[in-house]
């Protein structure tokens, strides 16, 4: 059956490659490099598996990433330009990365050989899990029979609710990737202090610090109750997520401890898949980030 819509996102989306299959979606991915010369394709060219056994195996060497290309978008969109099926792309936050440029400028080379084609690229102004779980929305919205249009509506206004908590395991690739900001002011260079980060609306705040993995994750949990109490909706409208690096085991261990922490507080939880954190922010996070994406949901009960 020809879809009405198809959807294409750049790597920061860190979603499997079996769900995007599933899923019917296109990734553009971004590059990685150790070494400032040779640059791989994730998930093409380099596993995310293996790209962190390098990090963890090469201390103080801080890979790059570099963002799709237009020739990148460009080879992508053209098939759907060719058929006439209209694009929604969703990129990166802005703040983060060129990646949504590099496709506006691919769309416009489209346009000149099929002025028809309709595609839509969207400052997702998030990244990496939460991305991809926004990206699953679109997805939802095409698989339940959404207009172009109204899919394109619908997404526009749920990407302000999305937020990312989470924790690092030290403040060196923060440092050394130039995100660390206002967060540097907090943590400075005590001895085992890790930072608490919130990323809202493509930028990162700071939101306070600890001893300890323990302590953080604990303030992470809490981090995430505080948004939930604050909303008007109840939990089943959210999609929520564990995002991990490294370490799937700790990233499990962490969802199930979250999920008996929300029970405890009165939130029944339904689901709440682990996903792997990819390159595109590990090159900034370092091989032990560990938090929750949270987003509402396209279509939930509230809004039927």
């Amino acid at each position: 059956m020809r879809e009405s819509f198809h959807i294409i996102s750049d790597g920061s989306c860190d979603l499997p490659q079996e769900l995007v299959r599933e899923k019917n979606i296109t990734v553009v991915p971004f590059y990685v490099s150790f070494d400032d010369t040779h640059y791989f394709k994730e998930n093409v060219e380099i596993g995310i598996r293996d790209f962190y056994q390098q990090m963890v195996e090469k201390k103080r060497v801080y890979p790059k990433s570099s963002m799709p290309s237009i020739k990148d978008y460009e080879e992508v969109f053209l098939p759907f330009a060719k058929a006439g099926v209209p694009v929604i792309c969703i990129c990166i936050t802005t703040k983060f990365s060129g990646s949504m440029q590099s496709a506006i400028n691919a769309r416009t080379l489209i346009q000149e050989k099929y002025p028809q084609v309709e595609i839509t690229v969207i400052d997702a102004t998030i990244n990496t899990v939460l991305q991809g779980q926004y990206v699953l929305e679109a997805a939802n919205l095409r698989d339940h029979g959404f207009s172009y249009q109204d899919a394109i509506a619908r997404l526009e206004e749920i990407k302000s609710t999305g937020r990312i908590f989470f924790t690092v395991g030290n403040m060196e690739y923060l440092k050394h990737g130039g995100r660390i900001g206002k967060v540097s002011a907090l943590a400075g260079s005590v001895l085992d202090i890790r930072p608490l980060i919130t990323l809202r609306q493509g930028e990162i705040f700071p939101s306070g610090i600890d001893r300890g993995r323990k302590r953080t994750l604990k303030k992470v949990m809490d981090l995430l109750l505080e948004y939930l109490r604050e909303s008007s909706l109840p939990i089943d409208c959210y999609s929520l997520a564990v995002g991990y690096g490294y370490d799937m085991e700790e990233g499990i261990a962490f969802r199930d401890q979250a999920v008996s922490f929300l029970r405890e507080k009165g939130y029944e939880i339904s689901e709440m898949p682990v996903y792997q954190i990819g390159a595109t922010i590990a090159v900034h996070t370092g091989p032990y980030p560990l938090g929750f994406g949270i987003i509402e949901k396209a279509i939930h009960a509230s809004n039927k």
